[in-house]
């Protein structure tokens, strides 16, 4: 198999002849090879600086290359966290070095994530994708207010990890039929659509532009459709392993460990409604990687975080389009166009991916180019296979 990042566009995607569907221009077909535009990411962790056993700048991009993806946006849990222009330079300098993809960096809320003091946003506000704090919740509701009114002057997204400390209480998988079955400690849905609740009603009040991280349950499906319907400036993302699994897939194992939790087999099914329905506006991996060490010690002490850069449309294809749950095309805006448009990430026509959609293997983690190997999806049989990345801007080239 051939996969690389190449750096200039040799013509391919103007040459393959459309494929019609919801969205034709979307997918086109050469021989027998499909192309797609770059795949976006808009929940990435690349652990640079500070964490770089864990993953860097350059394996994070060959990792998103050999899945098809052309940008993510680089979550701010680093270290120093990018909450000044001093500490966001480290990342820039990281980023220009890698230079394999696009890589957005995302500015910090709050002075080291921590929810009391803000961040420079006005500062840093040029030269972010957006703001988050994402790993943790911003607790206090005024500090949300504040900053949301903050975002909203400046233009910029806010990206929201939801999630009510208080109602944690040391869980570390979902609080249902598994956890009580195998004595694990749970942790409940409403620390997730709880925060999700209060932050569309600030969203409402502030005209802040919202985006929730990786929902992961039926009821901020709900509160999300709903605000919509009311006008709120919301969108949402979920990752590929809500869609796909549920708490009867669960193993003890720390790869099956991530935040929030996979849920119930209801949960899973209203998170396929919300794509079918447009509720949910895009799919983001949540690529976190660990050291081996960090996820051997089971589900209850694992690091939280599994990777998905390298298998998230192989396991989305084979789950939902094969079986005639979702159109190809479909999935394509939700990987490729939805997250561009919502971030100002441009779509560029030098961009594209190839796919074998044929291609039937065993999904290997010691396969990936990422430095994290810890998926829920190992050992799963999946078609579709990354033949090529073309990323236009880039002189570089990955075999």
């Amino acid at each position: 198999m051939e996969n690389r990042v190449q750096g200039s566009c040799p013509g391919a995607w103007n040459q393959a002849h459309t494929v019609q569907g919801m969205n034709g221009d979307l997918v086109r077909k050469t021989d027998d090879l499909f192309l797609f535009p770059g795949f976006c990411d808009v929940h990435v962790h690349f652990r640079e600086p500070g964490f770089s056993y864990k993953e860097t700048m350059i394996t994070g991009s060959r990792a998103a290359a050999r899945g098809g993806y052309t940008a993510v946006c680089a979550m701010p849990n680093l270290n120093p966290v990018p909450d000044s222009l001093e500490h966001l330079a480290e990342e820039e300098a990281l980023i220009r070095a890698a230079g394999l993809i696009r890589i957005y960096p995302y500015g910090a809320l709050t002075v080291g994530e921590k929810g009391q003091e803000p961040a420079a946003l006005e500062d840093l506000a040029p030269r972010v994708i957006a703001f988050s704090d994402d790993g943790k919740g911003v607790q206090d509701e005024g500090m949300m207010r504040s900053l949301m009114a903050r975002c909203a002057k400046l233009g910029k997204i806010l990206a929201a990890h939801c999630e009510d400390d208080r109602l944690v209480r040391g869980g570390y998988i979902h609080d249902g039929a598994y956890a009580k079955a195998h004595g694990h400690r749970g942790i409940c849905s409403e620390s997730e659509w709880g925060p999700i609740r209060r932050d569309l009603a600030l969203a409402k009040e502030t005209g802040c532009a919202y985006h929730v991280c990786h929902i992961s349950c039926r009821e901020s499906v709900d509160l999300i459709r709903r605000a919509k319907r009311e006008g709120v400036d919301v969108t949402c993302e979920t990752a590929p392993h809500y869609l796909l699994l549920d708490e009867g897939d669960l193993q003890e194992d720390g790869r099956f460990r991530m935040n929030p939790p996979i849920r119930s087999k209801e949960d899973r099914e209203a998170l396929v409604e919300g794509l079918l329905d447009g509720t949910i506006d895009m799919i983001a991996t949540d690529h976190a990687p660990h050291s081996r060490e960090e996820k051997s010690r089971g589900l209850a002490g694992s690091a939280f975080g599994v990777v998905g850069l390298e298998c998230a449309f192989p396991v989305l294809y084979t789950g939902l389009v094969k079986p005639g749950i979702l159109p190809l095309d479909r999935l394509i805006d939700l990987m490729a166009v939805a997250p561009r448009k919502r971030f100002g990430i441009p779509l560029e026509e030098e961009d594209y991916t190839v796919w074998d959609l044929e291609a039937e293997y065993r999904l290997d983690p010691e396969e990936f180019l990422s430095m994290g190997k810890a998926t829920p999806f190992a050992g799963r049989t999946v078609f579709g296979r990354c033949v090529k990345t073309v990323c236009g801007s880039t002189g570089n080239q990955m075999s």
